[in-house]
C-alpha cells in the first residue's frame, strides 16, 4: 500500500520540509547591513557562512523532527490509524515551523529598524499542512474501505 496517493502526499510534505535546510527564508535589511535567515540562525550577509547574529536551535530541532516524522509516516502504511495520528502531529509541527519563522523574523527586527522580506520557502509549511490534510482524508477513505470489506465477510 506504499504506492497509494497518501504516500505521495506524505513524500511531497517531507521533501518540502527538507528543502528548508537549503534555502534562505527571510532577508532583513537595515541602512547599511543585510541579514539572512536560514534554518540554523540569522547571519550577517547573504550566506550562512558569515557571523551568526541569532541562533535558532528551536527551529532547527523542530525542522529535523518534522522531517523524521514525515519519513516515518510514509512507512506506517500498514497501521492506518497510527498513520493518521502521526500525520496530525506533523500538522502541528508544520504550524509551529511557520510560527517560529515569523517569530524569529519579527523579534530580530525589533531591536533595529529593519525591512523584512520573506522568501517563497516560508509558504512550504503551509502547503505541507494542506497536503497533510489531504493525506489524512485519503488514509481515512482507505480505512473505511477496509472496514466495509471486513463487514461483508
Amino acid at each position: 500500500m506504499i504506492q497509494r496517493i497518501q504516500s505521495i502526499y506524505l513524500a511531497i510534505v517531507t521533501l518540502l520540509t527538507a528543502t528548508l535546510f537549503y534555502l534562505k527564508l527571510v532577508t532583513l535589511s537595515t541602512q547599511d547591513t543585510i541579514y539572512s535567515m536560514f534554518f540554523n540562525g540569522i547571519f550577517v550577509g547573504e550566506s550562512n557562512t558569515g557571523e551568526i547574529v541569532t541562533d535558532m536551535m528551536a527551529f532547527s530541532i523542530l525542522l529535523i523532527t518534522s522531517v523524521i516524522i514525515g519519513i516515518v509516516t510514509i512507512f506506517l502504511h500498514k497501521r492506518r490509524l497510527l498513520q493518521i495520528r502521526v500525520a496530525a502531529l506533523n500538522i502541528g509541527l508544520q504550524i509551529g515551523l511557520t510560527g517560529l519563522i515569523y517569530f524569529f523574523a519579527k523579534s530580530a527586527g525589533k531591536e533595529v529598524e529593519v525591512i523584512t522580506s520573506f522568501h517563497y520557502p516560508v509558504v512550504f509549511p503551509l502547503i505541507s499542512v494542506v497536503l497533510l490534510i489531504m493525506a489524512i482524508k485519503a488514509i481515512g477513505k482507505d480505512e473505511a474501505l477496509i472496514r466495509s470489506l471486513d463487514r461483508i465477510r
